[in-house]
């Protein structure tokens, strides 16, 4: 869809084309395992290699993410994370940073009772480019995708190896941003794809739409990361960070010392897998 406006998303995206690659998108779950260490985090991701952030709104209930997200869901809620508190840690992140694009991923539930209105327009205030929600589907754009775009927010659909070419069109029709491709079936960090069957669907997503296609679900390596950015304009990486995450925490689920310099080195072998010239 072409929108009359446009965000961090378009300008970053316009960038890697310029640069001949494709880029990491990182994933990260506000206020997992507290709010101190997350930000932390995500003020260190862009210099780390993260060119797009996708910041997950913690949830009950994220029926479509595996144990690790799940659980960075739960840390999140009990150190005290509330939407409102995702926005004010975006607002933050954007006192020294207004360039990399910040998605934010998560379910519709918390945003209706934040309230539809109020939540586009507090999320463009604190400097929130997109939005990714799970569980609504372009039959249900008029709840949130409309509005995010009449409030000038990219709303960004998924797609899947079942999406098939009659329901692309219906798809695409809203979407803006970037097309996110899951590349596997089922929840994330279960598994992983082909690079030959992620590049046979990235092409035939090109066929029904001019926007940028990143794909994610299963890579968990520097490695993965480069293969995948060398078909698709993006490689997004989620349940590899947060796993790093839990691998730092004691007993207590409490950030262990060194915890942001760890999942920071992590992003950086990624960021530099990515920036490997395609062949």
């Amino acid at each position: 869809m072409t929108v009359p406006f446009t965000t961090r998303l378009d300008a970053r995206f316009a960038q890697l084309k310029a640069e001949g690659r494709g880029g990491l998108v990182t994933f990260l779950t506000a206020g997992d395992p507290d709010g101190d260490t997350a930000l932390a985090i995500l003020k260190g991701l862009p210099k780390a290699g993260a060119d797009i952030i996708e910041l997950g709104m913690p949830f009950s209930d994220p029926m479509a993410d595996g144990p690790a997200i799940q659980a960075s869901s739960q840390r999140a809620l009990k150190s005290g994370m509330t939407l409102k508190k995702t926005l004010a840690q975006v607002q933050e992140f954007r006192l020294a940073d207004n360039d990399t694009p910040i998605v934010l991923m998560g379910y519709f539930n918390p945003v209706y009772h934040y309230g539809v209105e109020k939540f586009v327009a507090d999320a463009k205030t604190a400097g929130v480019d997109g939005l990714i929600i799970v569980d609504l589907p372009p039959e249900e754009a008029a709840e949130l995708c409309l509005p995010a775009l009449d409030g000038e927010l990219n709303f960004i659909f998924l797609t899947a190896p079942t999406t098939d070419d009659d329901r692309l069109p219906l798809v695409v029709k809203n979407a803006s941003g970037f097309v996110y491709y899951v590349s596997i079936t089922g929840v994330t960090g279960s598994g992983s794809a082909r690079t030959d069957d992620i590049e046979a669907a990235v092409q035939r997503l090109r066929r029904h739409t001019d926007l940028p296609i990143a794909v994610g679900f299963g890579i968990t390596t520097a490695e993965a990361a480069r293969d995948v950015s060398r078909v698709a304009d993006a490689a997004v990486v989620g349940s590899a960070l947060i796993n790093t995450i839990r691998d730092n925490l004691d007993n207590h689920g409490k950030a262990m010392p060194g915890l942001v310099d760890k999942v920071l080195a992590f992003a950086q072998q990624l960021g530099d897998g990515v920036r490997q010239p395609r062949l």
